[in-house]
């Protein structure tokens, strides 16, 4: 059997077998889901809340900015606090004191050791019981859970309405007065927090954990790691051990690749170019415009974390409060990124066969401008809906989802949806002629077109949910989004494009070069799919969840062990020939990719992936250390990398500004690296002591975070983020100043 064959055999076991795994347990998410209750009531009946209140405050929370404005179960912004582990330690000490006046006529903090501990155990009694009714579908409370629940709704009222006393609390989490603008709401929001906090506290039916897996950590309470966190931790380091040393033995025995004479000329130098690649352009210009938009929005959002009301004394939350800029700066990360690869896919797809078919250029137009209506109109829904310009229902099709890089209303997201069918049907139609002449490179562009075929249909998972699912089915269904499709397919999609660059370019054998890409697809989805679980380990999940989650994410991080070697093999290509210092730059971005894979992906990804480890970080800014290094340094690297590469081909007679092009590559990559390791990594280490010693609530609470040592650090952050703003602000003068020169000859 030919190795192609086995390879594409092992490729579609790996996807059923995981797919049917991610189904299976997505159905028992389904079952075992905290159960959102038709009432909340008393011993006696009365209702504290209904279930449509739970609801409508889900509602109102994501009307709001949701995981924007600090987190829920973990997942969102860093400024404010998780709201959970907020209302859970708060409502802990209210109980506390109650049941202590009881009982000693003091508070607690008064009281002695022993008689502390015994107010715990009274309390984890009460608030660990699961008091839900499946056949009355109710949920009963005590007087003392009543009377905290009363306390800290209007607690909650004054810090999102406009109680002076919350004024300093406001600036501290970046929260603008009259955030929620009426009662009415408030009390629905209030109801949604409350859900969400029992969710994290009682115990599951028949068992001694909670629905998070006791997440957020508190003490007080009972929330404390438990057996199956740790050996699952166990297990996940040990397989990366040894996976590890598989793939490395693969690799050693597998040997050098074959060797290729190199091409005397730039091979692309003889590739016809069809109208429809000349279109691409258009595409860079706005390529590069969302990046320096991206990078403006993150500025003031960081600005946010110490001036949380303003940007150096303007009164900025007025009219883009850090719900808006936050949401603008994740989302157009996400846009420009998608964007460049697109485009790319839309320069290759004719480029291979040397023609375009019929309406192409059309097709490529027409998709312009719809992403950019996509992108606008989303915005300025965002803007409404956080505003509370929009009712609720509306809010969900055209304002602001809540859930975060899932943010653009449901309205938004179908069009998108369509506009990636349309790309599709756009990368489809040129390489049919291609595919039925069965050349060398079938196989090759098979892999090209799956990959282009996952990108287009896996979005739809943001469809699956409805404006008031439970959460935690929400959640499962992100994930697939955010996992899957930006991690997942998207990854695949890169691998191929790059290879299929270097075939093309004459540095690679199509042969070897489908060799790889379909190995390297299939050890990426071994841990990839199932991966997706390790975001979800306490997102009200059943603890399968976790053993599959936390086995397969550490493959995830096997290949990146050996990304040294893919590194230095994209360096000996850009020495490799004379005419290859064309593609110098491109190809270093290749490297720099390699770099924040190990880095940004690996490492930084690696210390939030055991569930050990993330019990405690989940939440803090160990996460954004990941995310910036790992979605800017892998993916957004990667875009500029294919832009440029693409820029090459369509520019290529045009001598390019060396200087500018390695201020542009030094500047943005050493001015994240200054970002992540002088801001980003030591809040969060800290954040992360403190969590440990004291709780998720501690760690993210203003008191902790306005420390002045953490604002030192927040400040630090300035330093590449400057660095880092000038080299995206050279990037763009560099591209308008290439394709104009070119357009004025």
């Amino acid at each position: 059997m030919k190795k192609e064959k086995k390879l594409w055999i092992a490729f579609a076991l790996v996807m059923s077998i995981s797919f049917s795994v991610l189904g299976y347990y997505g159905y028992e998410i389904y079952q075992k889901a905290p159960p959102v209750p038709d009432k909340i009531i008393l011993a006696d009946s009365t209702v504290i809340f209904t279930g449509q209140d739970i609801k409508d405050g889900q509602n109102v929370w994501q009307s709001m900015g949701g995981q924007e404005v600090g987190s829920i179960w973990g997942h969102g912004a860093y400024v404010a606090p998780d709201w959970t582990a907020d209302w859970l330690h708060r409502e802990a000490l209210f109980i506390l004191d109650k049941l202590s006046q009881a009982a000693y006529q003091q508070n607690y903090s008064k009281l002695s050791k022993e008689q502390q501990a015994a107010m715990k155990i009274r309390l984890q009694n009460e608030v660990r019981m699961n008091t839900y009714d499946a056949v009355n579908k109710t949920i009963t409370i005590s007087k003392n859970r009543q009377e905290a629940i009363a306390y800290l709704s209007r607690y909650y009222e004054g810090l999102f309405m406009d109680d002076p006393k919350f004024d300093q609390l406001r600036h501290d989490y970046a929260i603008p007065k009259m955030s929620i603008k009426d009662k009415a709401r408030m009390h629905k929001m209030n109801a949604f927090f409350f859900w969400a906090t029992w969710a994290t506290v009682t115990n599951r039916p028949n068992d001694t954990i909670s629905y998070t897996h006791n997440w957020p950590g508190d003490e007080l309470v009972g929330n404390v790691t438990t057996k199956s966190l740790l050996v699952w931790s166990g297990v996940s380091i040990i397989l990366l051990i040894l996976c590890t040393g598989i793939l490395i033995f693969h690799h050693v025995k597998s040997g050098e690749d074959e060797h290729l004479e190199t091409p005397v000329s730039d091979p692309l130098l003889k590739q016809g170019m069809t109208p429809s690649m000349y279109q691409i352009k258009k595409y860079f210009w706005v390529v590069s415009l969302l990046i320096v938009l991206q990078v403006i929005f993150g500025v003031i959002t960081a600005h946010y974390g110490v001036e949380g009301n303003g940007f150096y004394g303007i009164p900025l939350d007025e009219i883009l409060p850090y719900a808006v800029t936050r949401t603008w700066h994740t989302q157009l990360a996400i846009f420009w990124i998608a964007t460049a690869w697109l485009a790319t896919g839309l320069y290759i797809a004719p480029a291979v066969s040397g023609k375009d078919p019929k309406f192409q250029v059309f097709g490529v137009n027409f998709l312009f401008f719809a992403l950019l209506v996509i992108v606008l109109g989303s915005m300025i829904g965002q803007w409404y809906g956080v505003m509370q310009k929009l009712d609720l229902i509306d809010n969900f099709w055209f304002g602001h989802q809540g859930y975060e890089y899932v943010d653009l209303g449901r309205f938004w997201q179908c069009f998108l949806l369509v506009g990636l069918f349309l790309w599709l049907a756009l990368m489809v139609r040129p390489l049919i002629p291609v595919l039925k002449r069965g050349s060398e490179e079938r196989n090759l562009i098979i892999m090209f077109l799956i990959s282009c075929a996952a990108i287009a249909s896996f979005y739809a998972a943001g469809l699956m949910w409805g404006r008031q699912t439970n959460l935690a089915i929400s959640e499962y269904w992100r994930w697939w989004v955010v996992h899957l499709w930006v991690e997942g397919f998207f990854e695949v999609f890169a691998t191929v494009v790059i290879a299929f660059l270097f075939v093309r370019l004459g540095l690679l054998k199509t042969k070897t070069a489908t060799l790889n890409v379909i190995f390297s697809t299939i050890i990426f989805m071994s841990g990839g799919i199932l991966g997706t679980f390790h975001h979800l380990y306490f997102s009200g999940t059943p603890t399968a969840v976790m053993a599959i989650g936390a086995t397969f994410s550490a493959l995830e991080i096997v290949p990146l062990v050996l990304i040294g070697y893919e590194a230095y093999h994209n360096y000996t290509l850009s020495k490799s020939t004379s005419w290859i210092i064309d593609y110098k730059w491109p190809i270093y971005y290749m490297i720099s990719v390699a770099f924040w894979n190990f880095l940004g992906a690996g490492i930084f990804g690696f210390i939030i992936n055991p569930p050990i480890a993330l019990y405690y970080v989940q939440g803090l800014n160990t996460t954004a250390l990941h995310g910036h290094t790992a979605l800017f340094g892998v993916y957004g690297m990667l875009g500029i990398g294919l832009m440029l590469f693409v820029m090459r081909s369509l520019y290529r007679h045009e001598i390019w500004n060396e200087k500018l092009m390695k201020f542009i590559f030094w500047s943005t990559n050493l001015g994240l690296l200054a970002m992540a390791l002088m801001s980003l990594l030591p809040v969060g280490v800290m954040q992360a002591i403190a969590s440990i010693e004291h709780g998720i609530w501690y760690a993210r609470s203003a008191e902790f975070m306005q420390q002045p040592v953490m604002i030192v650090l927040k400040w630090l952050r300035a330093i590449g983020d400057t660095i880092f703003g000038f080299g995206v602000l050279a990037l763009c003068y560099f591209i308008f100043e290439l394709t104009f020169r070119k357009t004025k000859r």
